[in-house]
């Protein structure tokens, strides 16, 4: 009998250690993206279900945020393994931009990928008589949650345009979802949205009312005086009623990691995403702009070792 007892215990210690070891291998992964009626958002919630079908041990979340400055700041704090961000925020968050949000260098950041470009895209009732930037002067405007990318957006282009906050009629600080929604109640004039070409919240309100996507001519994206803002076309038919080409500024999206993240995890995270693109392309249009090739290009971080090691894998890094 002693035998037995000998042999349960050690049975039970064998699996004590075996469940132990299964926890110490666990990962959590989580993504932080922006609101729900974003293009953050939908491609978060792929990228988070592919690593947890293809990362052993990981728990992958997908974390609702106000987006870049946010997730940036989160990141910093170690609250969030990936984030999703502009260009021009990730920049000023590596510099320590005040202005921007971001009082100190955020310093343990470090890339994971170029992504997709994001458009400004400046949408108006019809109704409100607004066809330039400059007839946004007065008008009730939404230029997205306060200290998001968007708002950065938002006060690079007024600015260059000769505009400022204080020379519209009022202005909300609000995401996507709530702005469409105060325009469909004639609550506001029009929204500025930073995202990818589709996004969701235009094109449900394009197909509510009469929209004037309104154009940001070449001449007022050079004098943002950013590198990370250049010229691009709105194709026309992109939005319901939209008939023509729409000029304005296009500034790319990177996924951003922390220094903090172990480098075999990192370098999964490089290698299931574009092992797995076909299944953000089917989250959002905006996706099929990812490209391995361009991975690195104008990273304005450090990136991260195990990034790395994947792009000298695939040859991208000689």
């Amino acid at each position: 009998m002693r035998w037995l007892r000998q042999l349960g215990l050690g049975l039970g210690l064998s699996a004590l250690l075996a469940t132990s070891g299964a926890h110490a291998q666990q990962q959590f992964v989580n993504v932080l993206t922006g609101g729900q009626s974003g293009v953050y958002y939908p491609l978060g919630v792929a990228l988070s279900q592919v690593y947890g079908k293809t990362i052993p041990g990981a728990r992958a979340t997908a974390q609702v945020t106000k987006a870049s400055a946010e997730n940036l700041n989160l990141l910093q704090a170690g609250r969030g393994e990936l984030a999703f961000t502009l260009g021009d925020a990730l920049s000023d968050a590596w510099k320590g931009d005040a202005e921007a949000g971001f009082p100190k260098k955020l310093d343990k950041l470090r890339g994971l990928s170029a992504t997709y470009n994001n458009y400004i895209q400046i949408v108006a009732n019809a109704d409100a008589g607004i066809k330039t930037l400059a007839d946004l002067k007065g008008k009730r405007v939404s230029v997205g949650a306060a200290r998001s990318g968007t708002e950065l957006n938002a006060r690079a282009i007024l600015k260059a345009a000769g505009l400022d906050y204080k020379d519209l009629g009022k202005v909300e600080y609000l995401p996507f979802g709530e702005s469409v929604e105060l325009i469909k109640n004639r609550q506001l004039d029009a929204t500025l949205q930073s995202a990818g070409l589709g996004v969701a919240s235009i094109r449900d309100l394009a197909t509510a009312v009469k929209i004037i996507v309104v154009p940001v001519p070449a001449e007022t994206v050079a004098k943002v005086g950013d590198a990370a803002y250049q010229s691009a076309i709105i194709p026309a038919g992109t939005y319901t009623g939209q008939a023509a080409d729409v000029p304005t500024a296009a500034i790319p999206n990177f996924l951003v990691t922390h220094a903090g993240v172990p480098d075999e995890l990192a370098y999964q995270m490089a290698k299931q995403l574009y092992e797995n693109l076909e299944t953000l392309h089917s989250a959002h249009n905006a996706a099929k702009a990812i490209q391995r090739d361009k991975a690195i290009q104008g990273m304005p971080v450090p990136l991260h070792p195990g990034a790395e090691r994947y792009y000298k894998e695939v040859g991208l890094i000689k």
